[in-house]
């Protein structure tokens, strides 16, 4: 009775992973394989196409376009991940003391992530292309009286302020999940040696919650790398091509530029570089944590 038992649950565990693998074969490994293969040619996305071996991959590090858009991307992955986590840090420590409507306080902080990003950032692009601009003639300055997305020097910034006041809610609710797990009595050892203040956070609140500063760099980094909702809805790689994302230029040059094989090559060596950034991030805070 209990080797057929055995054998049930076995055949049950069976039945509910192997369409789960063949799904993720079908949708994910299977794309991916085909892609690297394409990145060896010079397929338009259509009709035929020819092996043109190491080509693409050569060609990529000549397109300066390519390296616009490598050099846009890390900027804006740096700038909004150093953005993100400072404010997120500063919410989670303030949601996280003792004040009346906490957790309201939480929920209406969390709209932001809830809201897909396409949507809102077509609500920000009305935001800089009308209302700001307006507000800007209201009060006599030059600087805000034209929208933002129209200045190949400010489009940036925008984009920039869209990413961030999105991936703040997610950021504040993984570093408040780390403050709740700090025990009170490591506050009240410190208050004795007068760790109090700014001493606080820098000896204790921050190392003990490393691991959460962790998780949320290499989630920051990873996810505004891979920025595109943004891009298409406030700017689509605009004004004169100055915020065209790495995901963004492979997506748009490689399904309606006819680069298909080419943008393939560009999104393998993208890939390469993520996770080599997300293994070294993980590598060295990881020794950091060991460290304290």
């Amino acid at each position: 009775m209990q080797k057929a038992a055995m054998g049930n649950r076995k055949r049950t565990y069976l039945m509910i992973t192997i369409p789960i693998v063949a799904l993720f074969f079908c949708f994910n490994t299977l794309p991916l394989i085909k892609g690297v293969i394409y990145s060896f040619t010079n397929f338009k996305g259509y009709g035929s196409y020819d092996w043109v071996g190491l080509r693409n991959y050569i060609d990529l590090f000549t397109d300066a376009r390519v390296g616009g858009s490598y050099l846009f991307t890390f900027k804006l992955a740096i700038t909004a991940t150093i953005v993100t986590n400072v404010i997120s840090l500063i919410l989670a420590l303030g949601l996280n003391s003792k004040i009346k409507f906490k957790s309201a306080l939480r929920g209406a902080y969390f709209i932001p992530n809830v809201l897909g990003a396409l949507v809102v950032g077509y609500i920000f692009n009305y935001f800089f292309t009308y209302i700001l601009p307006a507000l800007g003639k209201m009060i006599g300055s030059e600087g805000l009286s034209s929208s933002m997305l129209s200045s190949t020097k400010l489009a940036w910034i925008a984009v920039v302020i869209v990413c961030a006041w999105q991936s703040i809610a997610m950021n504040t609710i993984i570093y408040i999940s780390g403050l709740q797990t700090v025990p009170e009595d490591v506050y009240e050892a410190g208050a004795i040696d007068g760790a109090t203040g700014w001493k606080q956070f820098k000896h204790l609140t921050f190392p003990l919650i490393l691991p959460f500063f962790s998780i949320n760099m290499v989630l920051c980094v990873k996810n505004f790398l891979m920025v595109f909702d943004q891009i298409m809805a406030l700017t689509k790689g605009g004004p004169a091509q100055s915020t065209e994302s790495i995901s963004y230029l492979i997506y748009n040059n490689g399904m309606g530029g006819g680069q298909f094989g080419f943008q393939s090559a560009n999104a393998v060596i993208f890939f390469v570089v993520i996770v080599a950034i997300s293994v070294f991030q993980m590598t060295v805070l990881g020794n950091k944590e060991e460290q304290l």
